[in-house]
């Protein structure tokens, strides 16, 4: 089973600045997920091309189910409100995260984190600093019918706020208490290295790898944790022409 977390940035190419569909969907393709979470994703977003990027990362993949989890109605950066908990994507453009599975899913969760009332510098589309306020953060959970390898993926995105993320993650742990297990993390948790295993203590890190930013990376912000030990054939953080992070992938034994 290969699983794989990707921060998609909405499609954007680093290198020139352009969102392809086309090539957002060769990326995902080339990657060849059974199970991947994705964030910064973008529904009929004007600077998109109106793609829905949860179906295309889906059909790419070949993906048996999956979802769209909105965080966000508007646009990032911009005008925006949040989401609610029974918010279904229609005619206004969202953004939030999403998971695709080749594996059927049993059921879905949707796991409010919370949002941060700080607003940070960081860096926006023009590539220069910008006051940003953080939005709304969500775990999105997936229980997998047996026979699957896992019993339960999860998607997520944290705050960028030093500290407050550390309590969305603490927060996201105790709600996936009680579903089948093991249980996967995979997402950009904006932790860096090390550290989200050492805040969940018996949970497992699945990769160590540098994924951000995607050309020379220094940090590891993107995670696949497992509450329970889980056999890795391989892990590796995969540059791709899109995004400003590497994607992870796990390879786990038979």
């Amino acid at each position: 089973m290969r699983l794989a977390t990707f921060n998609l940035l909405h499609g954007r190419s680093p290198h020139d600045g352009a969102v392809c569909p086309v090539r957002l969907r060769d990326a995902v393709k080339a990657l060849d997920a059974d199970v991947m979470a994705i964030q910064e994703v973008d529904h009929t977003q004007p600077r998109s091309a109106l793609v829905d990027q949860t179906a295309l990362v889906a059909e790419a993949v070949g993906a048996r189910d999956s979802r769209f989890l909105p965080a966000l109605v508007g646009t990032p950066g911009g005008s925006w409100r949040e989401a609610g908990p029974d918010e279904v994507p229609g005619e206004e453009p969202t953004y939030g995260i999403g998971l695709v599975s080749r594996h059927p899913v049993a059921a879905w969760r949707r796991i409010p984190l919370g949002t941060s009332w700080l607003t940070l510098p960081l860096l926006v589309d023009a590539r220069r600093p910008a006051l940003v306020r953080d939005e709304p953060r969500l775990g999105l959970a997936a229980v997998l019918a047996p026979p699957a390898p896992v019993g339960t993926v999860v998607a997520t995105h944290l705050a960028f706020t030093p500290g407050y993320n550390v309590v969305q993650l603490r927060r996201l742990a105790r709600a996936l208490q009680g579903l089948p297990g093991p249980i996967v993390i995979l997402g950009d948790l904006n932790v860096p290295g090390p550290l989200p295993g050492a805040v969940l203590g018996s949970w497992h890190p699945l990769a160590r790898a540098l994924t951000f930013p995607t050309e020379e990376p220094r940090i590891q912000f993107d995670h696949v944790l497992a509450s329970n030990p889980l056999p890795v054939a391989d892990a590796r953080a995969v540059a791709t022409p899109v995004s400003d992070h590497r994607a992870l992938v796990v390879d786990l034994a038979r």
